[in-house]
């Protein structure tokens, strides 16, 4: 096994690399007309300049029009037009002074780069107020004017958060639904999947932790319906770890195939219900199939482990389509919605607390902050004392392709240049052959707007190439001629590309140095669950320690994706990554199918094996200690003999397919504690 890395692979992986659009065609569409009808408007009525003003504040929040409650939309939306329009007035009223300018740039370039502790929703707006400031300042104004320009691109964002919200009276939980149909739908995969697939539906992980944030979060919805959404979160956690349990326990034959097969088609049409807004009329004739297999396979009497899960997924599966019938404004039940909340690790807590814990240099956060400081005012001091012509496309170009880690800002940088190119390219080709009018212009701008919204997650040089035509398009309405301007343009984008790629490699803040720590986080994070289910727990404290190991492991697979895309990651590191972060998903798997089980253990064995559960949290939290420090492991408690202890006592007993089943269990969760020890001894 390599690295991973290697320069001529990545460069024709970025420009061959492509996703499916994840972005709705709506959304690229009312983002596009937010643009384009208040350019139409201002050349109509003879208002060129505030048309162009109100289209780019549009255009500039565009990327902030994410999904979520609209609660939460109307907040972040609200939050990116104000900073863009201080950044503008910033720019305007600066941009005449140098030493004033220089100032600013390095402040804003700061601040916006350690806007990414926050997420990326958030670095956003740190992004597009680096380049708004860039751009502004090179046309300063008087303050009166500067005043005026910048409310107009502040009107410009607000213009694009009304077509984003429009529909929050008629559509009020919409966001929350489709939240949850996707959940579901995953669960639906899982559950058609044959026991030993070994991995999770597709996204489920991702799913399920969005919808956290979009039912538990701040700016929540509040309304009688909510209370739905959360019993189907709930139900929905459950269900995940019986069908789990099925499968990791290995239970097959052709009625357990046909219990799944029928869960499958339920989880299915409560997925359409949530979609639709309409009665779960297929779920309910599934959920009768299921019941029916269910009567078949064990009748009224049995009790053994196998119907012990299999009545409890039936029940779960009664539960989540008659919650879906009332789940939207529709048919909102009369509860009153209890006030909740993430909990407390999962808030985001003080911004300034966070942003004081990572002004440190150790941090990604404050490195990347340093990079955008000094390469933004660099940028614009090339740009001003080299008289470069069309010079903020230079700062401009070098704040977009400047990212936190190494893979990004290589991939960014060269297909931010391929974009420019082909862009400015196909805008000159594209004017050419269309009428010479106002209308034809902004017709083109609209459908170039659309693309690149619709595309910019799916390629993102495509995707420049749209966006730098849509500005090529609306600059051209201030009096800027799209051909004579291409070669500046262009000698810019590589410049800044440059000085980006240059600034990352000289001041790096490599992921191989932090891989440790996020696979350490993870299993802290498992070795917490593992403690909840040692004894008696609140089932909030299961599903909250359950959520932030979810989130650990995604971050840990974040950072495995970073260090792999870097340059010389050594041989070994990679290989102890991926080995660690794949038995840290068989722990996973364990860890919920022992959730599962434990609720129907009874006092006697659970007694018996919460010994073995904490010890092996405990063990799971010295390799993580260890394993962030670079250290060796060291002596561990003699998991297996406890395991053999709990196997011989269970031998005779009662309820023999319970016994069979819980030292299989605990076989497996000793053999995962054991394997990672043995991972780590050998590095």
């Amino acid at each position: 096994m390599t690295s991973g890395f290697s320069l001529p692979r990545s460069v024709l992986q970025s420009l061959t690399t492509t996703r499916r659009p994840d972005v709705p065609m709506r959304v690229a569409l009312r983002n596009a007309a937010a643009v384009a009808i208040p350019l139409a408007i201002g050349v109509a009525t003879g208002h060129v300049g505030v048309g162009i003003g109100i289209a780019a504040g549009a255009l500039d929040t565009m990327f902030s029009d994410q999904p979520g409650p609209y609660q939460q939309r109307l907040q972040r939306l609200f939050l990116a037009a104000l900073a863009a329009g201080g950044a503008a007035l910033l720019g305007f009223l600066v941009g005449g002074h140098p030493l004033s300018l220089s100032l600013a740039t390095a402040v804003l370039g700061f601040l916006g780069g350690m806007l990414v502790i926050f997420g990326p929703d958030i670095a956003r707006v740190g992004m597009t107020s680096m380049l708004l400031l860039v751009i502004t300042a090179a046309t300063p104004l008087p303050v009166g004017q500067a005043i005026g320009a910048s409310l107009l691109i502040f009107g410009g964002g607000i213009l694009l958060t009304l077509f984003s919200i429009a529909a929050w009276p008629l559509q009020r939980y919409r966001p929350e639904r489709h939240a949850l149909a996707e959940v579901y739908r995953g669960l639906a995969m899982l559950a058609a999947q044959p026991p030993g697939h070994g991995s999770e539906a597709p996204a489920l992980s991702e799913a399920m932790t969005n919808l956290q944030q979009t039912l538990l979060g701040r700016f929540h919805a509040r309304g009688r319906a909510m209370e739905a959404f959360r019993v189907l979160l709930d139900i929905a956690e459950r269900i995940r770890l019986e069908l789990i349990t099925m499968q990791e326990l290995g239970w097959d034959g052709s009625l357990p195939r046909m219990i799944r097969a029928d869960a499958a088609r339920v989880l299915r049409g409560v997925a359409r219900a949530l979609d639709e807004a309409g009665p779960p009329t297929r779920a309910q004739a599934a959920l009768k199939t299921l019941q029916a297999s269910e009567q078949a396979l064990f009748g009224e009497t049995e009790r053994s482990f196998a119907s012990t899960h299999v009545h409890a997924l039936s029940g779960q599966l009664a539960a989540a389509v008659r919650n879906a019938n009332w789940a939207g404004s529709r048919g909102e039940i009369r509860a009153e919605t209890a006030e909740s909340s993430l909990p407390a690790p999962l808030r985001s807590g003080s911004a300034l607390a966070a942003m004081r814990a990572n002004m440190i240099p150790q941090s990604i956060a404050f490195r990347h902050a340093v990079r955008c400081a000094v390469v933004l005012t660099l940028a614009v001091a090339i740009s001003r004392y080299a008289h470069l012509p069309h010079g903020y496309w230079l700062p401009m170009t070098a704040a977009i392709v400047l990212r936190p880690d190494f893979g990004a800002t290589l991939n960014f940088g060269l297909l931010r240049v391929v974009g420019t190119v082909l862009g400015l390219v196909l805008t000159t080709l594209v004017l050419r052959f269309t009428p010479d009018a106002p209308w034809a212009h902004i017709a083109v701008l609209a459908i170039l707007c659309v693309a690149f919204r619709y595309l910019a997650t799916a390629h993102y040089g495509i995707a420049v190439a749209a966006l730098t035509g849509t500005v090529v398009i609306l600059l051209s309405f201030d009096g800027v001629e799209s051909a004579a301007a291409m070669t500046d343009r262009v000698l810019n984008t590589v410049l800044g590309s440059a000085m980006a790629l240059v600034a990352y490699v000289l001041w790096p803040s490599w992921e191989r140095t932090r891989a440790r720590a996020a696979l350490a986080d993870m299993f802290d994070a498992y070795a917490a669950y593992l403690a909840t289910l040692a004894g008696p727990a609140p089932p909030r404290e299961r599903r909250d320690a359950r959520t932030l190991s979810r989130t650990a492991r995604t971050n840990a697979q974040a950072s495995l994706d970073r260090m792999r895309s870097e340059p010389a990651t050594p041989v070994h590191l990679m290989e102890m990554a991926q080995t660690l972060f794949a038995n840290g998903n068989r722990l996973a798997r364990t860890a919920m199918t022992l959730e599962a089980m434990v609720d129907d253990m009874g006092d006697m064995n659970r007694d018996l094996v919460g010994p073995l559960v904490r010890e092996s949290s405990g063990a799971l939290h010295a390799l993580a200690d260890a394993l962030r420090h670079s250290q060796p492991p060291g002596s561990l408690p003699d998991l297996r003999s406890r395991q053999r202890e709990i196997v011989t006592a269970l031998a005779g007993g009662r309820g023999t397919g319970m016994a069979d089943q819980m030292a299989t269990i605990t076989d497996r969760l000793v053999d995962n504690v054991n394997t990672i020890n043995h991972i780590l001894q050998r590095r």
